[in-house]
């Protein structure tokens, strides 16, 4: 299945696979907010350190299997695998886009 993604949920979903830490620049807004595992994230400083951690912590990829507009929002239902318990697990990336970036991501 081929699933269209705006350009900067696909530059997230290539450098989260690849472990491009430094492409998440030109994905994210620089006031950007992230939720994840209860915590938040807020700025390009921060994003970008908590990717360096995660993707240490869990070498990850990240599989979409199907995207909607929810409130205003692009959920992109996604196959998580890793180092991690229950590994594959299907999450939830919902992306806030502005202006061709994403403004927020909360991943559930």
């Amino acid at each position: 299945m081929s699933i269209h993604l705006p350009p900067a949920i696909e530059i997230y979903i290539n450098a989260e696979n690849s472990g491009d830490v430094d492409a998440m620049s030109r994905c994210f807004a620089p006031d950007a907010i992230v939720r994840d595992e209860g915590h938040t994230y807020e700025g390009l400083v921060a994003i970008t350190q908590w990717k360096t951690e995660t993707k240490k912590k869990y070498s990850h990829s990240v599989e979409p299997l199907d995207a909607v507009e929810r409130d205003g929002k692009t959920v992109v239902t996604s196959k998580l695998t890793g180092n991690f318990p229950n590994s594959p697990v299907t999450v939830e990336f919902i992306f806030g886009l502005k202006d061709d970036k994403i403004v927020s991501l909360e991943i559930r």
